[in-house]
């Protein structure tokens, strides 16, 4: 796959349906109090047919790229299993999806689907910006006796923080795009004034003490 095309489309797409919205003049601030000029709501992508189908092609490629070995999808409740249901069914693999904690009733299960002792099993997000949900998730799985041989994503922010998080739970993580991919093709498609570059930028060096 042309990784550079794929990350470029994917990001002009996430503009377009506006699921990546940049607002670097006037910030978001989110739950962890940090201020930043994205926005990013990616569950936005299941209501494009079109897009869906790509993103889900785009992941299954890049999976059978990175992790040929893989025996089941799963995806990370919510926002990951409409994504893992597509590409699960492009692989014809088994499928399953992961609770952000385990249910408090019933079997008290927190993985639906296949996960069995041994499986080779890639994890599949739409976001990634800690990387806390989809890392909670491998515990899951790997609590289970599952071999978390890797994680994907539609876009991460690609911080600091996330990086050094996948570093420790010995996860490795491919995403179809990224934040440096977005804000160039946000310049190059107008999506932002030239000017307002420079403040994406040093959000990007330093998401934390940026807007204080």
């Amino acid at each position: 796959m042309d990784k550079k095309a794929v990350a470029e489309n994917i990001a002009s797409q996430l503009l377009r349906i506006k699921a990546v919205t940049l607002s670097p003049k006037e910030p978001f601030v989110w739950a962890s109090g940090i201020k930043s000029p994205i926005y990013t709501d990616n569950r936005l992508t299941i209501a494009y047919p079109n897009f869906r189908q790509t993103i889900a092609h785009d992941l299954a490629d890049l999976i059978m790229e990175n992790y040929p070995d893989v025996e089941v999808i799963g995806g990370v409740a919510t926002a990951g299993i409409p994504h893992a249901t597509g590409v699960a069914n492009i692989l014809n693999l088994p499928l399953n999806y992961v609770r952000p904690q385990k249910k408090d009733h019933g079997k008290k299960s927190q993985i639906e689907g296949r996960c069995q002792k041994g499986d080779k099993v890639v994890l599949i997000d739409d976001l990634i910006s800690t990387g806390g949900s989809i890392l909670k998730a491998v515990k899951a799985v790997r609590e289970e006796g599952g071999e978390v041989i890797g994680t994907v994503a539609i876009f991460s922010y690609d911080l600091p923080e996330s990086t050094q998080n996948f570093a420790d739970a010995r996860t490795k993580l491919f995403t179809l795009t990224n934040y440096p991919t977005m804000i160039q093709v946000a310049q190059k498609q107008s999506y932002v004034e030239a000017d307002d570059q420079e403040l994406l930028q040093k959000w990007y060096q330093d998401p934390e003490s940026w807007g204080k």
